[in-house]
């Protein structure tokens, strides 16, 4: 039984970014415990590092005070030692004091510090990995972000390439963001232009994007959004030459399987600590609005009304990011066999 507990429950994207504490921790505790979101459990229960897994479906199943005491209880029951806290929110906080969690370490800071035992001091500037190792103290090196894919992941990624005749090295797409602000609008124009291949990738909730831009390249574009599981979807973008993504959680999945990402981004920036870790990522966004940025996430809707952050980031731009990192992943391909 695992002695440790990591509770993180926001973003799927934050998960992610997340995977290299967790690493950090098991090399010292042993395997950790994780509370997250259904959505992101099945990028962690494969996990070398991690244990189990707690589901938590805060917005859903486990919405109100009869599924946060479900869960409490349920940990509570496995008597952890120590509990780590990336989330900075109340909700995290107070179920790992129901839990009875004695050691409770978290960024100082926020409201919800006050019921930490260990209050850490969140680096103000860097990568959001960097930021959350900070939470395990010194190590001699930083894990890196990533997932562990099974055989069968990659198997139903072939699957699915294979009934549609696209071979790897195709371009993804995700065009998809929960902000609406940060969806670059030419998608579709960008799938046009290529002479490529295009898959995109996302949720069901996706597939509208997705079929805007399959309607635009007939018979290059596929529609893959909502039709994979989150880690067969990973093992798809593995098998891209690039990813061309918004500031959203596609962009983390790509750093983790070590496919190089062309980052659009608008009313954010790279320097929050979200942008794209690899040598090989490009990060394209307007060079001079003053506007920008916007908001620490990206507010659904333009402040201003123009939402030139991202209307002015041009196709041909983007397009040229794509042909060169396309370009050098055909050529490394060449040089290394593979």
């Amino acid at each position: 039984m695992s002695a440790t507990l990591v509770i993180q429950t926001a973003f799927l994207g934050d998960v992610v970014l997340t995977t290299p504490l967790l690493a950090a921790l098991a090399e010292r505790f042993g395997a950790v415990d994780v509370v997250t979101t259904p959505a992101a459990a099945a990028l962690l229960e494969t996990h070398p590092a991690v244990g189990r897994v707690v589901r938590y479906d805060k917005r859903g199943a486990d919405r109100g005070w009869r599924g946060f005491r479900r869960v409490a209880s349920e940990l509570r029951e496995r008597r952890y030692s120590r509990c780590y806290l990336p989330h900075r929110s109340w909700r995290s906080a107070a179920l790992a004091l129901l839990a009875g969690v004695r050691e409770r370490t978290g960024f100082a800071g926020g409201a919800a510090s006050i019921t930490y035992t260990t209050r850490v001091t969140r680096p103000p500037t860097g990568h959001q990995v960097e930021r959350l190792l900070a939470l395990a103290g010194p190590s001699a090196a930083a894990p890196a972000v990533s997932l562990s894919l099974t055989p069968d992941d990659g198997a139903a990624a072939d699957r699915w390439l294979e009934e549609r005749n696209i071979a790897p090295g195709f371009v993804a797409f995700a065009p998809g963001s929960i902000w609406g602000t940060k969806r670059w609008p030419y998608y579709p124009e960008l799938a046009a232009a290529l002479a490529v291949p295009v898959v995109v990738i996302g949720g069901p909730e996706d597939a509208e994007l997705a079929e805007r831009v399959q309607a635009r390249a007939p018979g290059r574009a596929h529609v893959a959004a909502g039709a994979l599981n989150l880690r067969a979807a990973a093992a798809l973008i593995r098998r891209a030459s690039v990813l061309v993504s918004n500031d959203s959680a596609p962009l983390h999945l790509a750093t983790a399987v070590g496919t190089p990402v062309v980052a659009l981004f608008g009313p954010t920036v790279p320097e929050f600590g979200f942008g794209p870790r690899g040598a090989r990522d490009v990060v394209l966004g307007h060079p001079d609005l003053p506007c920008r940025p916007c908001s620490a996430h990206g507010p659904r809707v333009c402040p201003l009304g123009h939402h030139r952050c991202m209307r002015e980031l041009s196709v041909e731009t983007v397009l040229s990011a794509v042909t060169a990192v396309a370009g050098r992943e055909e050529r490394r391909a060449i040089r290394t066999g593979h």
